[in-house]
C-alpha cells in the first residue's frame, strides 16, 4: 500500500481479472461493501465515495459513506443490480481482517468475495473481481477490532485502493467500448 506503484498493480490486476468478463457484460458496477459507523468496516464506503466523485457516467456505484452497502442491505443491493442488469461486471470492494505482517495490504482477484466472513455472518457472495483490504488483525473479538483500527491506515488504504480502481475501471470502460464498437 505504501508502494508508488499500488495504484498502478491495482489496475492492472483488475485490467487482467475482467478481460474475460468485459465483452459479455452490459454494465459495471463497483459494489462496495461496508459500514461508515465502524471504522475498520469504512474501507468500502469510503472507496465508494471516491469513485462516484471519479465517475459520472459509465459506471454504478453502489456503497458510499452516505448510502452505504452492508449486511442489513446487501441482499437488496444484489437485488436490485439483477433487476438493473442482465450480465453486469461487478467489482466487489470490502476491509477484512488477517494477519499482523498483512495489515495494510490490498488484494484484487477474480471471483467473488463472502462479505461478513470475518466476523461469522453467513452474507451471499459478491462479485466477479474483488478487492479486499486487510484493515486490521482478526482471530479474536472481531468487532471491538474493527471498532479500534486506525482511521490514518484506512484512510491511506482506500485512497491507494480507489486510484488504482479508477484507473482499472477507466481501462476497462475502455475495453468494453470498443468491444461494442468492434474494434
Amino acid at each position: 500500500m505504501d508502494d508508488a506503484r499500488a495504484p498502478a498493480v491495482i489496475a492492472a490486476a483488475l485490467e487482467r481479472c475482467a478481460a474475460a468478463l468485459v465483452e459479455r457484460c452490459d454494465g459495471l458496477v463497483a459494489l462496495c461493501i461496508g459500514t461508515d459507523r465502524s471504522i475498520g468496516d469504512a474501507l468500502g464506503p469510503l472507496i465508494g465515495s471516491r469513485l462516484h466523485a471519479a465517475f459520472g457516467e459509465g459506471i454504478t456505484v453502489l456503497g458510499t459513506l452516505d448510502k452505504p452497502v452492508h449486511a442489513g442491505n446487501l441482499e437488496e443491493a444484489l437485488a436490485w443490480m439483477g433487476r438493473a442488469f442482465r450480465r453486469p461486471l461487478v467489482v466487489a470492494v470490502d476491509a477484512c481482517l488477517g494477519r499482523a505482517e498483512s495489515v495494510g495490504m490490498l488484494t484484487v482477484g477474480p471471483g467473488s468475495l463472502r462479505p461478513g466472513a470475518g466476523v461469522s455472518k453467513s452474507l451471499p457472495a459478491a462479485g466477479d473481481v474483488y478487492l479486499t483490504g486487510v484493515v486490521n488483525v482478526g482471530g479474536f473479538m472481531e468487532y471491538f477490532v474493527l471498532q479500534n483500527t486506525r482511521l490514518s491506515l484506512v484512510m491511506r488504504m482506500a485512497h491507494v485502493a480507489a486510484a488504482g480502481l479508477e484507473q482499472g475501471l477507466r481501462a476497462v470502460l475502455a475495453r468494453r467500448a470498443a468491444a461494442l464498437h468492434g474494434m
